[in-house]
């Protein structure tokens, strides 16, 4: 991704667990986010392509910060990651307009205005980049990241049944939500507003 573009980091933003810190995921963070994503309900992480509480798929997570395809936003608070908002693009398919965005909360933390800013700052990051599309995708039971990302401007676009199963063989149904980025920016733009979003 063009890091040249993106919004400046850390930032700060006041919620009700206290104050929140956003800074960018680097190799540096690997064992505060291991530790995060062990202490994540497992049914919290059907949704996400690859069980990220694994170290050999966090150490390829970062790999793939390192090369550019994902950015990834921490939510700090004091000494501990409380949640990790992910964009993810591959630049080279025909679907390179597009980010889909990935979102995880600390159960401490939920209810607070965490998961909330986190996915607005999130949004924002994707449209200070130029994607014109944003996909998120989760379980059809997780009715409060629905609710958020509906907050948002997000629409159901599919429904993915059996589409995941769990650790007990179980399988869950996926809804896919869809964000059309390119007309929130026109609209700004046409409020006068283009550099809202950006740095």
């Amino acid at each position: 991704m063009n890091t040249s573009e993106m919004r400046s980091y850390p930032r700060r933003v006041a919620t009700e667990a206290g104050e929140i810190e956003f800074r960018l995921m680097g190799a540096a963070d690997e064992v505060a986010v291991l530790d995060f994503a062990q202490q994540l309900p497992v049914h919290d992480l059907l949704f996400l392509p690859r069980n990220i509480s694994e170290p050999k798929v966090l150490q390829a997570w970062i790999k793939e910060i390192e090369r550019g395809a994902i950015v990834s936003i921490l939510a700090w608070k004091g000494n501990k990651v409380v949640g990790c908002g992910t964009l993810v693009r591959d630049p080279w398919s025909w679907s390179s307009h597009v980010g889909e965005i990935r979102m995880v909360i600390s159960k401490n933390v939920r209810g607070l205005g965490v998961g909330r800013a986190l996915t607005q700052e999130t949004f924002a990051l994707a449209l200070s980049i130029g994607l014109e599309k944003l996909v998120a995708q989760m379980t059809v039971d997780q009715t409060g990241a629905i609710a958020i990302f509906e907050g948002l401007g997000f629409k159901a676009e599919a429904l993915l049944r059996d589409h995941v199963r769990d650790l007990s063989g179980r399988k869950h149904d996926i809804v896919v939500l869809g964000h059309n980025v390119a007309q929130v920016r026109a609209q700004l733009e046409a409020y006068g507003v283009p550099g809202a979003v950006q740095n």
